[in-house]
């Protein structure tokens, strides 16, 4: 029987092993190892570029690093701010102190004030007025951190002190500017004087009505007060209430 031929686009089995662009193929030995070689994850984190690795390491030592211990000495500083806003920059300045957690290197923050009696309309009243407008005075240890709040804080200008160094008060100073509230409450009200030694004024009320004359002393204390007024051609001193009298 005549042999069959077999069609020319058959291949041999060790043909079909052969890359077909002439290169060699990997061993089975290679091919296995590279099957074998782990494979990196498909949601492998993208790593933080060296920006990001520098800001964490700043965030990391910055909570690490320790705040100063107080000492417990603290002075009393007058610090300059915004007028007529004294009292709300008093209260922005304590919330910082809270929020920084500075409680410990802070005392009193005072608006020095003090109660003054007037007469208006021939009423009597007691009224508080500011001390020093524009002022605010604060109990506190000064160190860097300290400092640099109370200056941050909005309204405020800076210490006082020469050199651009904060210059604690005197303590006489603070004898007469800082009043704890039971002292307060216990002081008796100042008398608003609206003139002084020398001026002229004019008799409001009782029998000098209307007389005219110049301020000779004040009693500030009992609040009453020495006019010089001319009667029958004669200069004599007459002693009036405050609220009798108004300056010409």
């Amino acid at each position: 029987m005549d042999d069959v031929q077999q069609p020319d686009d058959e291949k041999r089995p060790e043909d079909a092993a052969q890359p077909t662009n002439g290169e060699a193929l990997p061993s089975p030995e290679a091919a296995e190892s590279a099957e074998s070689a782990p494979k990196p994850p498909k949601d492998e984190p993208k790593r933080p570029s060296t920006l990001e690795s520098w800001m964490a390491a700043a965030a990391a030592s910055k909570k690490e690093e320790k705040k100063p211990t107080p000492t417990g000495k603290r002075d009393w500083f007058i610090l300059k701010v915004q007028s007529n806003r004294e009292d709300s920059i008093r209260e922005a300045l304590q919330k910082r102190i809270r929020i920084q957690g500075l409680d410990e290197f802070f005392g009193d923050i005072i608006v020095p004030i003090e109660k003054i009696t007037e007469f208006k309309n021939g009423k009597k009243r007691v009224v508080k007025r500011k001390l020093y407008p524009g002022y605010i005075v604060v109990n506190m240890e000064l160190n860097d951190d300290t400092w640099f709040l109370v200056r941050e804080t909005g309204g405020i200008g800076d210490f006082t002190g020469s050199g651009g160094k904060p210059t604690p008060m005197a303590k006489e100073d603070v004898a007469k500017i800082v009043v704890k509230p039971k002292d307060e409450a216990e002081a008796p009200a100042k008398i608003d004087f609206k003139f002084k030694k020398g001026d002229r004024v004019k008799i409001n009320e009782g029998m000098f009505e209307n007389f005219e004359g110049d301020v000779d002393g004040i009693d500030e204390q009992n609040g009453r007060v020495t006019v010089m007024i001319n009667i029958f051609g004669r200069s004599t001193p007459v002693e009036l209430e405050h609220w009798q009298l108004e300056n010409i």
